[in-house]
This record gives C-alpha cells, sequence and structure tokens, in this order.
C-alpha cells in the first residue's frame, strides 16, 4: 500500500488529453468548451421557495485543467460553473436535468466529457498571452445582457451574440457595438463584437423567457431586478 503526500512534485505528470503538465487537482481553469445543443438543463433551488424547483438552459460544458466537466450558465453579472451558482437568495444547484426522458443526473453527460477530452487532445494553442481567444461558440439559449446607467430606472437590453473563451480561462459574453457593424448576420469572431465586462452599464445576463417578460414588462420580472438592485 502506498500513500500520497502533499509535498509530492507532479509536475513531471503529462495530462492524457492536453498534453501539458498536470501540477495540480485544484486548477481549475476553462480549456475547452461544447456548445449544449439538446436542451439539457440545470436544476436549481432557493430559500425564498423552498418546496419548489426550477430550472434553466445549459448553455454550455467546460472541460477544466483538472480535468472535471461542468456545465456552465449565465447567472447574474456571470458565466457560472452550475455546481457553484449564488445569488440573493441563497440559490443553489440540485442537479442537471433532461426534459426529453424527465430524468435528473449529476455528473456530466459521457458524450459531452468524451467531446471536450478528445477536442483538448486535437486542439493543442500556442498562447502568447492570457487574453489570448481560445474559443468562441455562438449563443444559443437567447441570452440578453441588461444594461442600465440610472439605477435600472431605465434598462437597455443586448443579445449576447457569442462566448469568448480566454487562454486564461475565463469565458466573457460578446455584444454588438452597434456603430462597429459593416455586415450583417454579425456572427462570432467579428469585429464589432465587445466584452460585455467592459459596458460599464453593464449589470446582469438573462435568458431569453426572463428578457422577453423584462421588456413586455411583465410585474414579476421587474419585481426580481427590483430586488437584485436592492440586494
Amino acid at each position: 500500500m502506498t500513500t500520497s503526500t502533499s509535498d509530492l512534485n507532479t509536475d513531471n505528470v503529462i495530462d492524457l488529453f492536453t498534453g501539458k503538465p498536470y501540477s495540480s487537482r485544484s486548477n481549475h481553469r476553462i480549456i475547452r468548451l461544447a456548445p449544449e445543443l439538446d436542451g439539457l438543463e440545470m436544476i436549481y433551488s432557493n430559500e425564498a421557495h423552498p418546496t419548489k424547483f426550477f430550472s434553466i438552459k445549459v448553455l454550455c460544458w467546460a472541460l477544466r485543467a483538472d480535468g472535471e466537466v461542468v456545465g456552465l450558465v449565465p447567472w447574474l453579472d456571470d458565466i457560472m460553473p452550475c455546481t457553484e451558482i449564488q445569488d440573493p437568495l441563497n440559490g443553489h444547484w440540485e442537479g442537471y436535468y433532461d426534459p426529453g426522458i424527465d430524468e435528473v443526473f449529476f455528473e456530466a453527460p459521457i458524450h459531452k466529457v468524451l467531446e471536450l477530452e478528445t477536442a483538448a487532445e486535437y486542439y493543442d494553442f500556442e498562447c502568447e498571452t492570457d487574453s489570448d481567444v481560445v474559443q468562441e461558440l455562438p449563443d444559443t439559449i437567447g441570452t440578453h445582457a441588461v444594461l442600465s446607467s440610472d439605477g435600472f430606472k431605465s434598462i437597455t437590453l443586448k443579445e449576447v451574440v457569442s462566448w469568448r473563451l480566454l487562454h486564461n480561462g475565463e469565458v466573457l459574453g460578446m455584444l454588438i457595438d452597434d456603430e462597429k457593424v459593416v455586415s450583417t448576420p454579425v456572427l462570432p469572431g467579428d469585429e464589432c463584437l465587445y466584452h460585455a465586462k467592459d459596458e460599464e452599464t453593464f449589470r446582469y445576463f438573462f435568458q431569453h423567457h426572463i428578457a422577453n417578460k423584462i421588456k413586455a414588462k411583465d410585474p414579476e420580472a421587474l419585481a426580481a431586478i427590483s430586488m437584485l438592485v436592492e440586494s
């Protein structure tokens, strides 16, 4: 029987899929994305509705440098691993959900794990800086960015065109700069796109069904925004 020690040097261990040194199991940097195209969802709950569960569509699946695969969702003002979501109502992850077969599960689907691992092994980018773009996926769930410069007295909704994975593992929602549009439709990688985080008035991300309720001035949607403002 052998035991591991905390000072064991793993710098000479090579990751099977990336071909790079596998220095730490705690390295959560995202290295590869795969779009979710079959309508799988995330199930979550919160303290305000202790007897209810809620669901939102998974945007994509992410392979971390330590080999873990997690679903990602736009959540408040960022994109988050499903297992790590938090909100003012103490919302937390309960699992993944396949509405086609009405099944709840707790690990990434094996076909997505294989897709990500194979792609990470095949694509080996040489990046010079942390801000180099590794991937850019189109948004497939109708994500909108909410912009406001006056404390939500007025708001603007802008569609998120794509999600850009940088070499440092950051995933950024990309918006259209209308003044720089040369041709339409605007596709991922277009030069007129910019990071939502570079927009001073950016506040939150919402999926399309919430965005549509906001556009229609639905009372429940507006009340939810008021709760976020107060928090």
